[in-house]
């Protein structure tokens, strides 16, 4: 074959298997001589479940052996981050405290991959608790960006990331509450989309099966790969309501019909902070691609956008005061240093009287976007407004923390409101080799239309990969 199967994508290896071109095994067999040669330089994937994989590779061929009805990713390997269960593996969060925490069942997304045919291959890296921006694990170490080693992979799903963009995986899970599935796929050079709220089922066991109410209201599990298509995919096999998420619903995927041509508000300079002018341009590259494709491009940029930022901040970071006496000792001395920083510039909750009132101007924001957005069914926006930090910026200092939450800025109003926000590569940086992503975020439960969005910037600005990693 002219392309190896590792440089295939999630839906292309399902097509390829179910139509007897190549067997599961020997897609497995090709991801794991490429995890073997690529992962000693990027440290992405902390776990190899080798063993498992062949089994299911076995399994899965027999299946197609005996023509029997097949899922949508049949015999196509995946990755999971490591603060997801996988039943009678250790859900670790990256902290040795954790490194023992076996679980007794597959959290519910993970579950649904293996019912679609998915085989996991190996479990990803991330920061410590998941509560960095930068994958830096007390207990496995740092995940390189294979872009540029130097600079940052990004968080917490980094070692997704960095699996999906060198070919040691061709679709994975990661989970966002505070741009966790967008920060890595921008600086990594990937896709993926966060959710709308309750759309994907969130359950586990550790570090405890009853979520914070923040938790519970701005995290999200979702699918990440190289292409729009296999996020699409991904999703489709991941949504739906599921017992052990009791606020999980089902919803079409696609919504009514919209009127054309579609309104995209663009904010190629998001307030509340600098924007590199690099990243601005891309921003517009990628608006003018909308355009030529025919969306109805404006310059609008939705209403009280700082004030949601600084909303999700305090909810964020006053509902997790509330155990991070438990927290802190978990962490090693870098995540320690970047939480510190944050709770210390942020105003704390001093009263259930001010939990309340934040919940109302929550709703008050919400009700403002909602209005915008039913003019404006689209918002596209950098993902970050700088580029990606030189590895450690982000908890070397208290200057560093604050900056790296500035430049993260126009993922969080997704997460505060319950939106789906779609992340795709858009261009890259001559200089530092960075790619650099846009987001597309839209109204709740329309997906549809970020996805679709997202594919005609992939088209005509997207990126070639998977990569070798640069030193």
């Amino acid at each position: 074959m002219t392309t190896y199967l590792w440089q295939r994508e999630a839906g292309e290896l399902a097509r390829m298997i179910a139509g007897r071109q190549v067997t599961s095994a020997e897609v497995v067999e090709a991801h794991l001589a490429r995890i073997e040669v690529v992962n000693p330089s990027v440290n992405a994937i902390v776990r190899v479940l080798a063993d498992e994989a062949r089994a299911g590779a076995a399994r899965a061929d027999e299946a197609v052996a005996r023509g029997d009805r097949l899922g949508p990713l049949h015999g196509v390997p995946c990755t999971v981050k490591e603060n997801i269960d996988m039943a009678g593996l250790p859900t670790t969060w990256g902290v040795p405290a954790l490194a023992a925490a076996v679980v007794p069942l597959d959290a519910p997304v993970v579950q649904r991959m293996r019912e679609a045919g998915a085989i996991p291959i190996g479990r990803t890296n991330l920061p410590d608790m998941a509560l960095r921006v930068s994958t830096d694990s007390s207990l496995h170490g740092i995940t390189r960006n294979p872009w540029n080693a130097r600079r940052t992979a990004a968080g917490s799903s980094g070692g997704e990331a960095v699996a999906l963009a060198t070919g040691m995986s061709p679709i994975g899970l990661g989970n966002d509450i505070g741009g966790s599935l967008r920060n890595p796929a921008n600086a990594c050079g990937i896709a993926s989309i966060r959710p709308s709220a309750g759309r994907v089922p969130d359950a586990g066991f550790v570090p405890t099966e009853d979520h914070l109410l923040a938790v519970q209201m701005m995290n999200v599990n979702g699918p990440m790969a190289r292409r729009v298509a296999d996020v699409r995919l991904g999703l489709q096999v991941l949504m739906g309501a599921h017992p052990r998420d009791p606020w999980s619903i089902t919803a079409p995927l696609v919504g009514p019909a919209v009127g054309k041509p579609i309104r995209v508000a663009v904010v190629a300079a998001p307030p509340g902070g600098s924007c590199d002018t690099i990243i601005s341009g891309v921003v517009r590259r990628a608006a003018d691609a909308l355009a030529n494709a025919g969306f109805d491009v404006v310059e609008a940029c939705p209403p009280r956008y700082e004030e949601a930022v600084a909303a999700w901040a305090r909810f964020l970071l006053g509902d997790f005061a509330s155990v991070m006496d438990q927290l802190m000792p978990l962490m090693g001395e870098g995540g320690k240093a970047f939480l510190a920083a944050a709770n210390s510039a942020v105003p704390p909750l001093a009263s259930v009287a001010e939990m309340s009132q934040l919940l109302a101007m929550r709703h008050g924001i919400g009700r403002a976007w909602s209005q915008f957005m039913a003019e404006h069914p689209l918002v596209l926006t950098p993902t970050w407004t700088q580029l990606p930090f030189e590895q450690g910026f982000d908890a070397a200092t208290p200057e560093g923390a604050a900056a790296t939450i500035e430049m993260l800025r126009p993922v969080v109003p997704a997460n505060l409101l319950g939106l789906p926000s779609a992340c795709v590569p858009a261009g890259r940086d001559s200089a530092t080799g960075l790619p650099i992503g846009v987001l597309l975020t839209g109204q709740r439960f329309r997906e549809d239309l970020c996805l679709d969005a997202a594919e005609v910037i992939e088209a005509r600005c997207g990126l070639v990969t998977p990569i070798d990693p640069v030193a």
